[in-house]
């Protein structure tokens, strides 16, 4: 796989374009594609060029502090469009006091939210995205093929028993192949490696997302003795579980058919820096 500039270049100007809306208004579009934008140039800069400079290291520490606040925005929507989703009878009212504490959890985090995306630090982070995207150095050999594969190997090593944490360990690694095959641009394979992780990725947060969801009901309301509706998100929760665990089982068995020969990928700068010390020597 080539690493795709042009594909790079646009990666930029999204989180850019997505840094103005997010000052504006955090709504939860724009919430989530500040997020996902975010951790594509976090990808880029930290696992594709050749190292990290000043710049992109400040960049990426304001782009994890914002993007972390961010997050609990997103985590809340996601939790209230669940619960709206759910059919359940509201004989106790437990399902709308839920509802009303995860509105107003979300009220709160929002206004962190706002606070933190003052026109200060956005025009901070503009400028260092500008000078990240004009010095972005990725070495000419870069095979993105093995930096997705040495990802991909890293969910292939056998866990017993899949638990929680490393079903959520899964989704985040996943994450990060799947956003360095994204920089491959139209290839073939590229796509295909995506599309799978992809499958994957959303499987999983689906789970995670309910998961989260039932713990907080479970903080408000209790057990499952306590609240009907705590026992009707674990079942649905558990299900999820189960559906994560085939998905990881079917990744497994895909990734298990393709034998890929990994490459090692090739640091231009050191191997300069290397040959000048054999030459000087």
């Amino acid at each position: 796989m080539a690493f795709d500039l042009k594909r790079s270049q646009q990666t930029f100007q999204r989180l850019d374009r997505e840094l103005a809306k997010l000052a504006k208004k955090p709504a939860p579009e724009h919430v989530h594609k500040f997020r996902t934008n975010s951790r594509r140039v976090e990808a880029l800069l930290s696992e594709v060029t050749s190292q990290c400079n000043r710049n992109d290291e400040k960049l990426l520490k304001l782009l994890s502090r914002l993007r972390k606040k961010a997050g609990r925005v997103r985590d809340l929507d996601v939790q209230i469009a669940a619960l709206r989703a759910l059919k359940f009878p509201e004989a106790n009212g437990h399902k709308a006091q839920l509802m009303d504490a995860l509105i107003d959890e979300r009220t709160k985090h929002e206004k962190k939210l706002v606070n933190a995306f003052d026109a200060a630090t956005v025009c901070k982070i503009r400028k260092r995205l500008k000078r990240a995207a004009h010095h972005l150095d990725v070495p000419a050999r870069t095979d993105l093929l093995a930096l997705t594969i040495k990802k991909l190997r890293e969910l292939s090593r056998e866990h017993a028993p899949l638990t929680e944490n490393t079903l959520h360990e899964y989704r985040i690694i996943g994450k990060r192949a799947r956003y360095v095959a994204e920089f491959a641009g139209d290839d073939a394979e590229a796509k295909k490696l995506v599309e799978q992780l992809k499958r994957l990725q959303d499987v999983i947060g689906d789970w995670h997302d309910w998961l989260k969801l039932t713990q907080r009901a479970e903080e408000l309301l209790g057990n499952v003795r306590d609240s009907a509706l705590v026992a009707m998100l674990r079942n649905v929760t558990q299900a999820k579980f189960r559906q994560s665990l085939s998905a990881v089982a079917q990744h497994r068995s895909e990734f298990a058919k393709h034998k890929y020969a990994v490459r090692p990928v090739r640091d231009e700068k050191k191997l300069a820096k290397a040959a000048s010390q054999t030459a000087a020597a």
